[in-house]
């Protein structure tokens, strides 16, 4: 199980624009389509990764939680699934449903989404602002598969609870460890 880090992209950094497949309706969706009033949330994650299999159930609890607070969530694979295909479009869906997804679930073919938010691994998240600034990046909270430590997402909770009430969110900020993106060659 490899553990590879986020990498941090800049605080501040306003989030690239995208329009992909959106695995649970086969339709595109853009970033403009899934922003929330209030901030935005963007998971890259997949279907076969421990790590993303480890958080999935609080990942969709946090969402079911902030989705009423104007919170967008969506989630983006971008992993080659020539080389692994568990993490094909169809299958997409299907995980989306099993895990009881209340968000999109998109498809990045070319993978330009994940270079263009400097994702590494999965999962990785990133919390944008009302004006799609970026104010967290990093990991969901210290769990990991067999650490011991039990999943509550209580930094990225502690994220969207201060951007939600306008109180700032601090800058110490852990990144997420997961498995690396699979680059096409």
């Amino acid at each position: 199980m490899s553990r590879t880090p986020s990498n941090m992209l800049p605080l501040g950094t306003l989030a690239p624009d995208f329009n992909l497949l959106n695995t649970k309706t086969d339709e595109q969706l853009s970033l403009n389509a899934i922003k929330g009033k209030k901030g935005t949330i963007i998971a890259f994650i997949c279907n076969h990764c421990p790590f993303v299999k480890h958080i999935n159930p609080e990942f969709v609890k946090l969402a079911k939680d902030y989705q009423s607070k104007e919170i967008g969530f969506v989630a983006i694979s971008s992993n080659d699934v020539e080389n692994y295909p568990q993490d094909a479009p169809h299958l997409m869906k299907e995980v989306a449903t099993e895990e009881g997804y209340t968000f999109p679930y998109l498809y990045d073919k070319t993978q330009r989404v994940a270079k263009d938010y400097d994702a590494a691994c999965t999962p990785d998240f990133y919390l944008f602002d009302a004006d799609l600034k970026l104010v967290y990046r990093g990991q969901l909270d210290d769990s990991r598969p067999q650490n011991g430590v039990p999943v509550t997402g209580k930094d990225l909770r502690n994220a969207l609870d201060a951007l939600i009430e306008n109180r700032p969110i601090s800058e110490q900020q852990k990144p997420s460890i997961g498995c690396n993106i699979k680059w096409k060659k």
